[in-house]
């Protein structure tokens, strides 16, 4: 009885250090080294009338001990302009951490992406990291239909611009978000072939040298070295209950039969390296819009961003 008591306190205490560390582990899921920075797309906003633009995602991410911010990013304008204001309200977030925060890791959601990929070229030294969701780094058929429709400078395009520019800045106030005038033309100029080419020629990091290949894992930008990673969906329709399904499954007919999330193109999602790119999910059931009706058969938004922080977590970042 006594040899059985010694055992059973000494597995108890050799299994200790085990036990903290999965106890602690499982209460700091998601406790990065460095804060995430949930960087949204176009109709930019962090949240209006109570809902979020990252639906309930940073609340799951800081259940688990993550820090996050959600800048206030221009609903339109060009990525070079959105990365400008995203760098100023990084620096300011540094500057008042008192030395605790060095640098971020950037996940961006469809322009999100293009506008973080501008910071880590740019201000390599605020970047632990940049992960781009659903992001279209080679451009969408859907900016090139609507720039084919209505050219820049046509009266059509003046009707066009003025209705998307105040919508814009109708998203701009209800957020409380001070930036700059909308500029529907400076994001969908950016997005049709022609637009998306210059820019990536001008700030090529990250993207797969072949065509619908892979990227590279990482960058080091003038000694800092940036983690790449992305991931996307490749399904327009999912559950069929929410509007985002009419609008995607429309807009994917512009895809000619190639897979997509109705907005971005599998292969034009392709930076970094690549988690996966064919989730059971359409452009905006990736940052868990609308409302939370996503597919039931796929792992869920929320879950993907926490596992996503975890790496980050596992990885030093």
């Amino acid at each position: 009885m006594k040899k059985l008591l010694i055992a059973a306190v000494t597995t108890m205490t050799l299994a200790a250090p085990t036990q903290a560390g999965w106890f602690s582990d499982l209460f700091a899921y998601t406790k990065t080294k460095h804060p995430i920075v949930l960087v949204p797309g176009i109709f930019a906003f962090d949240t209006i009338a109570g809902v979020d633009y990252w639906y309930q995602i940073p609340k799951e991410i800081e259940s688990r001990g993550g820090k996050v911010f959600v800048p206030k990013i221009n609903s339109f304008d060009s990525s070079i302009n959105r990365g400008e204001h995203l760098i100023a309200q990084l620096d300011e977030i540094k500057a008042s951490s008192g030395g605790k925060i060095s640098k971020f890791n950037l996940m961006g959601h469809s322009q999100g992406g293009v506008t973080s990929r501008y910071v880590m070229t740019v201000r390599p030294d605020l970047v632990a990291s940049v992960t781009t969701m659903s992001t279209p780094h080679t451009g969408s058929p859907i900016a090139d239909l609507l720039t084919d429709m209505a050219p820049e400078g046509t009266t059509e395009a003046k009707m066009f611009a003025a209705v998307g520019d105040a919508m814009g800045n109708l998203v701009n106030l209800l957020s409380d978000n001070k930036a700059s005038e909308a500029d529907l033309y400076a994001m969908l100029g950016e997005f049709n072939q022609a637009g998306a080419a210059e820019f990536n020629l001008n700030y090529p990091l990250g993207l797969p040298t072949e065509e619908c290949g892979e990227g590279p894992d990482s960058v080091t930008v003038n000694g800092h070295k940036i983690e790449l990673f992305s991931w996307g969906g490749a399904a327009p329709v999912t559950t069929g209950l929410d509007i985002s399904d009419l609008m995607f499954g429309t807009t994917s007919l512009a895809f000619d039969g190639a897979p997509s999330d109705g907005i971005t193109g599998v292969c034009a999602n392709h930076f970094g390296r690549i988690l996966r790119d064919d989730y059971v999910m359409n452009h905006i059931d990736i940052n868990n819009h609308v409302l939370g009706l996503v597919s039931l058969f796929d792992t869920n938004p929320k879950t993907v961003f926490k596992n996503h922080a975890n790496r980050l977590k596992k990885m030093g970042l």
